[in-house]
């Protein structure tokens, strides 16, 4: 039987092949085709000489268009998704827009504080209880979506090994 595919879709800093990340490549591999995205590279952003906040505001002002449009270009067919801060944003919206999403992964997706509709495939979020940006309890409850909040950390929580055990093992438990 053929593996399930996961698409991974990176964090604002994207790269070739974040050292974070390997981790969660490592745990999952065995039992998935993986495809790893770097959002920015989808966006059409080249961040080289560009700080944090110009790369954000680049995303924000269409590269989170242009890369939910280069996502659904090329994913055709079902896939799980793991999306990182502004990746898990990108495959929210591009479910939306007819993404085949079997289950959705995202890990401190704050943006997602401002949507008002939830995909149509299975979910779960993780948040650091000190990520000032995350939803709101109200936010959860209207759109009815299954969260764990990780208590004392922070936005990047998903660049520590202990974290990325607790998102992987969520995923593996799903198939």
């Amino acid at each position: 039987m053929a593996k399930q595919r996961l698409i991974i879709l990176s964090d604002l800093f994207g790269g070739k092949d974040p050292e974070w990340l390997k981790i969660y490549v490592d745990l999952l591999k065995s039992e998935f085709e993986i495809q790893y995205y770097d959002v920015l590279e989808l966006a059409g952003i080249n961040a080289d000489n560009l700080v944090e906040s110009d790369v954000h505001n680049q995303l924000l002002s269409g590269g989170i268009d242009r890369a939910i449009e280069a996502l659904l270009k090329l994913e055709n067919g079902k896939v799980a998704v793991l999306g990182f801060s502004i990746g898990g944003t990108i495959a929210w919206k591009a479910s939306l827009q007819g993404l085949k999403i079997v289950c959705l992964f995202a890990v401190s997706s704050t943006r997602l504080r401002y949507e008002t509709e939830a995909p149509n495939c299975s979910i779960k979020l993780y948040f650091g209880e000190e990520d000032s940006n995350r939803p709101d309890s109200q936010w959860f409850f209207e759109l009815n979506v299954v969260h764990k909040m990780i208590k004392k950390e922070n936005h990047q929580l998903y660049r520590t090994e202990n974290n990325a055990f607790l998102v992987c093992n969520d995923i593996l438990k799903f198939y």
